[in-house]
């Protein structure tokens, strides 16, 4: 059964989908009702049209979050996927999640089916109530190659003949007309063949390779349907032999108006042994119609077939999985160097820093720039959605605010002009959670925004923690132009330490599924060391204890700074 599990103060807590829709809210008529001001009180609701389950959001003031993206619309939910209303975390755990097929792998099939529509493909699948009166034999595919204590010297020749035809050739478009001109060479007597693959996406049969023997005759190779979803079903071979003069095959008119003397039809198994293709032939010579036999050796010919194209399809994702990887180890360098390679070295103050994104790249940000003698910028943000959109807008805000900086040193002014850069031709459903601060290192004054973000933890000298009035918090960067945000002034007492961080610290989960918390995370500043640099290394060390080995689901950024006791 699917269902939600709220993720809240360390606990898991499931709610199963038993009805057909469940609000979720404030309210306490709601189906799941989420304890948080934030949170509207008819926020969301999740409802199923037939397999698939949707959550949309209901006008909530605050915005319904799937997967880091504020949806305007029904959004259907896919497995494991991570719903935020308010401070408020959800996963979806669906009860059929299956696991998608690989973009490189539908890619090839994909190349292969191209291939075909350009060649003059003819193919007949026709069907008929009776067809299945037609079959002369059948015969199990046991193990990809058929029963090979049947016929063993001829099966192992017809084996080599094909492995050697097929060996070295890498090109999945190459492959399968070579494994017809083998064919051709086993079954001399064979007139016409195809070879028909399972689109990954749509499930439908696509010719994909065919040959006939006399450019004279008719190329179109028929197929009788029937016989395709039979052997596609019972994953066994299939002999229909003279069907078009038989006179017990007269109920059958689609075989009789195929005029099919004799042919085999066998599936071609994946590794996991599951079809993923067929091979038919047929010969229109009464004399030589094919036998039993014939079958079984074809059966073991396709075995050895289906391995040397699987072969060949895996290789060709492997070599796109190794172009995708060099290529974001290029994008992970590029996204490093826009981070800062060392922080100032400022008499009295200390600062530190910590990167850790959950894929290759991630969409967190931090930046710590010298603006003149006295003043130090410090720029912290979260970008909604991780990996490479995510690194996309973190490499914009990072050259927006480096420009912005260059030329303004007013707080204030500062975050009007990044926010408004940022909305310019921003992504639909993007943003920027961020705090942009300025620390005069003299006069100890910092004056600070924050725009969407969480609130800066201060550890004070005497251990005792204080953060910044939910009613300072602004909106998200890129979301309105002209938005008037809250500057905040504090002076920096001696020995006091502040915490910025990214909702992948507090969100952090172990391997039961519960998360580290805000409470924890106040627990600890208010307990750590006094050190600033100490605090962000302990920081991310607890972090990683908590975690227990389980992958990150969110990147991790830590940025702590504060003034040296006197």
């Amino acid at each position: 059964m699917s269902k939600l599990v709220m993720l809240q103060g360390g606990q898991s807590t499931p709610y199963d989908l038993t009805a057909d829709e469940v609000f979720l809210g404030r309210n306490p008529d709601c189906g799941i009702q989420l304890p948080s001001n934030m949170v509207s009180r008819r926020h969301a609701r999740v409802f199923k049209e037939g397999d698939k389950v949707l959550i949309e959001d209901l006008g909530s003031g605050n915005g319904t979050f799937v997967n880091g993206t504020k949806i305007e619309s029904s959004t259907v939910l896919e497995h494991e996927a991570r719903i935020k209303l308010g401070p408020i975390l959800l996963r979806f755990e669906s009860d059929h999640a299956t696991p998608a097929p690989s973009a490189a792998v539908s890619a090839a099939v994909s190349a292969v089916a191209a291939a075909a529509q350009t060649g003059e493909f003819a193919l007949d699948i026709s069907s008929g109530e009776d067809d299945e009166s037609t079959i002369m034999g059948a015969a199990e595919n046991v193990g990809g190659f058929g029963m090979l204590d049947v016929q063993p010297e001829a099966k192992l020749k017809a084996v080599i003949d094909i492995s050697r035809s097929l060996a070295g050739t890498v090109d999945v478009v190459e492959i399968l007309p070579r494994i017809l001109d083998t064919l051709f060479e086993i079954f001399p007597h064979a007139d016409r063949g195809s070879i028909l693959l399972k689109d990954l996406e749509t499930g439908k049969m696509i010719p994909t390779a065919q040959k006939h023997r006399r450019e004279d005759e008719d190329a179109t190779v028929r197929l009788s349907r029937t016989i395709l979803n039979k052997v596609l079903e019972d994953k066994a071979g299939i002999l229909s032999a003279d069907a078009a003069n038989d006179d017990r095959f007269d109920a059958s008119e689609s075989i009789s108006n195929l005029t099919i003397r004799s042919m085999m039809c066998v599936p071609l198994l994946s590794l996991n042994g599951e079809p993923m293709g067929v091979i038919s032939i047929d010969t229109q010579n009464p004399l030589n119609q094919f036998k039993k036999e014939d079958l079984d050796l074809l059966l073991a010919v396709a075995g050895q077939a289906a391995l040397s194209y699987e072969s060949a399809r895996l290789l060709v994702t492997y070599m796109q999985k190794q172009k995708q990887d060099s290529e974001m180890q290029i994008a992970m360098a590029v996204q490093r160097a826009l981070l800062p390679e060392e922080l100032p070295q400022v008499e009295g103050y200390e600062f530190f820093a910590s990167y850790d994104s959950a894929q290759a790249v991630g969409g967190d940000y931090y930046d710590v720039i010298v603006l003149d003698d006295d003043k130090v910028c410090l720029s912290f943000g979260d970008v909604a959605g991780k990996g490479v959109p995510g690194a996309l807008i973190m490499s914009r805000i990072s050259s927006v605010v480096q420009n912005t900086m260059r030329f303004c040193q007013n707080v204030g002014d500062a975050i009007a002009t990044i926010n408004d850069m940022m909305c310019v031709n921003m992504a639909e459903g993007r943003f920027v959670t961020y705090v942009l601060a300025i620390v005069d290192t003299k006069t100890h004054e910092m004056t600070l925004v924050n725009a969407g973000h969480m609130s800066p933890m201060i550890r004070k000298a005497d251990g005792s923690v204080e953060e910044f009035d939910e009613d300072t918090i602004g909106l998200p960067i890129g979301v309105m132009e002209d938005y008037p945000y809250e500057v905040v002034s504090r002076k920096i007492g001696p020995g006091e330490t502040i915490v910025l961080f990214t909702d992948g610290v507090d969100e952090a989960m172990d391997p039961e599924g519960e998360l580290y918390t805000l409470q924890r995370l106040r627990a600890f500043v208010e307990n750590g060391p006094a050190s600033t640099t100490e605090m962000g290394e302990t920081l991310l060390a607890d972090v990683r204890k908590h975690a227990n080995g389980r992958p990150q689901n969110d990147d991790i950024t830590i940025m702590t700074f504060g003034r040296n006791p006197a």
